[in-house]
C-alpha cells in the first residue's frame, strides 16, 4: 500500500521534470539565444561529422556572430534558427552550414 501512495507523487515530479527539460531544449535551440562565446563549441559539434572542417567552422562561426543562433545536430534543423536559415550566398545558396 505505501508503494501507490508515491505513485501520483513520482508522476508529478517526473512531470515537473519533463517540463524542466522541455524549457531547456527550446533555450537550446531558440533563436538569439547565444552569446558570441558559445559559437566555437556549437559550431564545433554542428561541424562534426563533415569532412569539409575548416570551411564549415568558418562559415558556422560567422553565421553564429550574426543569429546569435546554431541549429541543433549536425545537419539540418535550420527552420529552428530563422536568421541562420535564411542568409544566402550571392547564387541564392545556404551561406550557414
Amino acid at each position: 500500500m505505501a508503494g501507490r501512495s508515491y505513485s501520483p507523487i513520482m508522476l508529478a515530479l517526473s512531470l515537473l521534470l519533463l517540463l524542466s527539460f522541455s524549457d531547456v531544449a527550446q533555450a537550446y535551440t531558440r533563436s538569439g539565444t547565444l552569446r558570441p562565446s558559445d559559437c566555437k563549441g556549437r559550431c564545433t559539434y554542428r561541424c562534426s561529422a563533415t569532412s569539409h572542417k575548416k570551411p564549415c567552422m568558418f562559415f558556422c562561426q560567422k553565421c553564429c556572430a550574426k543569429c546569435l543562433c546554431v541549429p541543433p545536430g549536425t545537419y539540418g534543423n535550420k527552420q529552428l534558427c530563422p536568421c541562420y536559415n535564411s542568409w544566402k550566398t550571392k547564387e541564392g545558396g545556404p551561406k550557414c552550414p
